[in-house]
């Protein structure tokens, strides 16, 4: 795989990503993503995608918490 994922396998990428969040995979759609994807891109995914819940959690405080 080149360098720059493609927007298939940027989305497949998000998707595997964000069903590990939740914690449900199929076996057998576990098995394809780890021959598909590519390592480095799940780490950079799955970071941005703590980011951003962590910034979601965050702002969900600050709003429900007034002041």
């Amino acid at each position: 795989m080149s360098g720059k994922p493609t927007g298939l396998a940027l989305w497949r990428t998000v998707k595997a990503v964000a069903w590990s969040f939740v914690g449900l995979r199929a076996r057998s759609d576990y098995e394809q993503d780890v021959r598909k994807l590519n390592p480095l891109h799940l780490i950079a995914v799955a970071l941005v995608a703590v980011f951003v819940f962590v910034g979601a959690l965050v702002g969900l405080v600050n709003w429900v918490v007034p002041g």
